[in-house]
């Protein structure tokens, strides 16, 4: 980060006084005075305004991406894959994923450096509603719907009853939108592997009340303030 954009986050001053200050010798970093405007600070450097050590302050950001598919939600991938935050530009904040989407899955993701929202949403206790678009080979059978609605056991545990919505249905496919409000693994796929429909596409497109709109895919945005609060809000109705 640049030295002037560090102080101005430190709350010094604007970045423009502070590029003043540099210039007039009252700022040091490692105990050398720096007055090259533009210097680089990286983590761990010290930096002191007449002669105080600065901190900076933890400034929190939120952001709901579109993921593509060919990405996955892990900070480094073993296999050299493209993580998701390769999508996010945004040299001030190590933000991190909450939860995960799978490499073939697509959507709404969130993405932030408040670790304490990011237990509080994928805590299994906390029941936040998550809505995917599903598209599954051939035409949904009734007796799959209902098991889809009522619950499907997986590794011996009944999964949480679930919302279903068919979208469109023809011979060779069925679009329909399922809501639960687990986290398992895999979940929705395996559900519906295990009702013998395979999964051709997978999109979440709600957390909550939070939907992508018009967010295209590989692009993202900061969440409202509104929506900060309301998903901070959502946890403490849970609790």
């Amino acid at each position: 980060m640049r030295l002037q954009k560090y102080l101005a986050s430190c709350g010094i001053a604007s970045r423009r006084k502070c590029e003043a200050y540099i210039l007039e010798g009252k700022v040091t970093v490692n105990g050398e005075v720096i007055r090259t405007l533009g210097t680089q600070v990286e983590e761990g450097d010290e930096v002191c305004f007449c002669g105080n050590k600065l901190t900076l302050k933890e400034e929190y950001v939120y952001y709901m991406l579109n993921k593509p598919v060919g990405y996955v939600t892990t900070v480094q991938d073993e296999k050299q894959r493209q993580t998701v935050l390769d999508l996010i530009h945004d040299e001030m904040h190590r933000v991190f994923p909450v939860g995960r989407l799978d490499y073939n899955t697509s959507g709404l993701l969130l993405l932030t450096n408040d670790g304490n929202l990011t237990y509080e949403l994928t805590h299994p206790k906390h029941h936040v509603n998550k809505c995917y678009e599903v598209k599954v080979k051939g035409s949904l059978s009734e007796a799959a719907k209902y098991a889809l609605r009522t619950g499907i056991v997986l590794e011996g545990k009944k999964t949480y009853p679930a919302e279903l919505k068919v979208i469109k249905q023809s011979e060779k496919s069925t679009v329909f939108h399922l809501t639960i409000h687990e986290g398992r693994n895999r979940q929705v796929r395996r559900m519906c592997e295990a009702v013998d429909y395979p999964v051709l596409s997978l999109k979440r497109i709600s957390v909550g009340k939070l939907t992508l709109g018009q967010l295209e895919v590989g692009a993202y945005r900061s969440l409202t303030p509104k929506e900060v609060n309301y998903l901070k809000k959502m946890n403490h109705n849970n609790h």
